[in-house]
C-alpha cells in the first residue's frame, strides 16, 4: 500500500471542502448528547469538534501525526490521536463510528470493516462516505495516459472506490448489516486557477512518483482536462461518492 503524506497546511487552506461536505454526514449520524463516538480519520478535526460541541463523547483518530498535530493546535479540548484503523484493538466501546472521506485511502477494507465491528457496541451504528466507483475516472484516466506516453509506469494505486454491492458484501464478511447506501456523483469546486494542479499535489501525489518536471507534467494535464472539468471559470473534480449506514446487530 502507497502511504500518502499529508500536507496540514494545504489541507485546511486550499481543500476544506473535506468537511463541508461532511457536515450533512453529521446530520445523518444524528449523535445524541452523551453518546460515544469514533471519528475514523478525522483530519485537522473539523468534524470531531463539531460533534464534541454538541455535547457527544467523541475521539478522533488518524494517521497522519500532522494533521492530529494542526487538529490539536484548532480544538485542544478536542480528543484526537494518531491510530491506524486497520490496527485499532478497541473492543465494543463506541454507540457509533463515523467517518467521512477516508475509507477509500483503505485498499484493506476488510480490515477497516473488522476493526469498525469491533470498536462498536452490539447495536452500534456505522456512518461513512468514501470515494465510489467511478470516483475521479477523468482525472486518474488523463493522468495514466500521460504517463504512458513518457514512458513511465503506472503509479501504485492506493485507492479503494467499490459500488454499493462491493462495499455491502465487505461490511456484511465483518459482521455488520448495512442499513443504507447510495452511489451519486459530486462534482466538486476546487480553489483557485491552480485547482487542478493543487488537488494533484494533495491528494494524487503517487500520481508524480518518478515525473522529472512535476509542474510541465500538471501543465500539460490541465491542457488535456481543461474542456472536461473546467467550467464556470473554475475547475471541478469528477468525484464519485459512496454513501453507507450499517449496524453491529445486537442489543
Amino acid at each position: 500500500m502507497a502511504e500518502q503524506q499529508w500536507n496540514a497546511d494545504l489541507y485546511d487552506t486550499r481543500h476544506s471542502f473535506v468537511s463541508a461536505y461532511g457536515a450533512d454526514l453529521l446530520e445523518l449520524l444524528d449523535a445524541r448528547p452523551g453518546e460515544h463516538v469514533l471519528d475514523a480519520g478525522c483530519g485537522t478535526g473539523e468534524l470531531t469538534a463539531a460533534l464534541r460541541d454538541a455535547g457527544v463523547e467523541v475521539i478522533g483518530i488518524d494517521t497522519s501525526p500532522d494533521m492530529v498535530e494542526r487538529g490539536r493546535q484548532r480544538f485542544p479540548d478536542v480528543d484526537l490521536r494518531v491510530a491506524d484503523l486497520r490496527d485499532l484493538g478497541l473492543h465494543h466501546e463506541f454507540d457509533a463510528v463515523f467517518s467521512n472521506a477516508v475509507l477509500h485511502w483503505i485498499p484493506e477494507a476488510g480490515r477497516a470493516a473488522a476493526a469498525i465491528h469491533a470498536a462498536l457496541r452490539p447495536g452500534g451504528r456505522l456512518v461513512a462516505e468514501l470515494g465510489g466507483a467511478g470516483n475521479i475516472a477523468a482525472i486518474d484516466g488523463a493522468v495514466r495516459s500521460l504517463r504512458a506516453e513518457q514512458g513511465l509506469d503506472a503509479p501504485e494505486d492506493p485507492w479503494y472506490f467499490p459500488g454499493i454491492a462491493d462495499y455491502a458484501a465487505v461490511l456484511e464478511r465483518a459482521g455488520l448489516e448495512t442499513t443504507g447506501a447510495w452511489l451519486f456523483d459530486r462534482p466538486t469546486r476546487l480553489e483557485g486557477d491552480d485547482g487542478l494542479a493543487a488537488w494533484v499535489r494533495m491528494f494524487g501525489s503517487h500520481l508524480l512518483a518518478g515525473v522529472e518536471d512535476p509542474d510541465g507534467f500538471l501543465t500539460e494535464l490541465r491542457k488535456r482536462l481543461r474542456p472536461v472539468l473546467y467550467r464556470d471559470g473554475t475547475w471541478w473534480a469528477d468525484y464519485r461518492r459512496l454513501r453507507v449506514t450499517a449496524v453491529k446487530p445486537g442489543t
